[in-house]
């Protein structure tokens, strides 16, 4: 009998979209990129690196609502490539239960559920009906390391 390569479904999904998972990023802090506890993970803020340049900037004054949805959707390509080194599968995610994303804007920005959609409509995409989730769209006046966004998230995951 030969062992048949495990397969990631939604790997494959993302792939066929046109999106590649890039390498989990290491903690910049004090932290750990994610927790497992209680059949949930959670997966820390994630920035947003397109073609390995960290996005900065803020929403309102130097990087446009397109830009700021690129950056989302970077942010969700990042917590996904968490997801699959903390589980090995990502075909593991039952459901995005929850993201979190964040921001940087000018205090007359107001269009942060927009900027959120690029990460919300990455994780539809994924993980259709299962993708859908709660989610909560903060404007703030600075994020680490002057990236324009961070997203979080937590995922119900199946037990090992």
């Amino acid at each position: 009998m030969t062992d048949t390569p495990a397969t990631d479904t939604i790997v494959d999904r993302l792939a066929a979209l046109g999106h590649v998972l890039p390498q989990a990023a290491a903690p910049v802090a004090a932290y750990v990129p994610t927790v497992e506890a209680n059949g949930l993970l959670h997966v820390s803020g994630q920035l947003p690196f397109v073609d390995g340049k960290l996005v900065t900037g803020r929403l309102g004054e130097d990087v446009s609502l397109e830009q700021g949805q690129a950056a989302a959707q970077a942010c969700a390509l990042m917590l996904l490539a968490q997801v699959k080194a903390a589980l090995g599968s990502l075909d593991r995610v039952e459901r995005v239960v929850k993201l979190g994303a964040f921001i940087s804007s000018t205090g007359t920005f107001t269009d942060q559920p927009k900027v959120a959609n690029g990460a919300s409509e990455l994780m539809v995409a994924a993980f259709g009906e299962a993708g859908k989730h709660a989610r909560s769209a903060v404007g703030v006046p600075v994020l680490p390391l002057g990236a324009a966004v961070e997203v979080d998230a937590v995922f119900a995951v199946t037990a090992r």
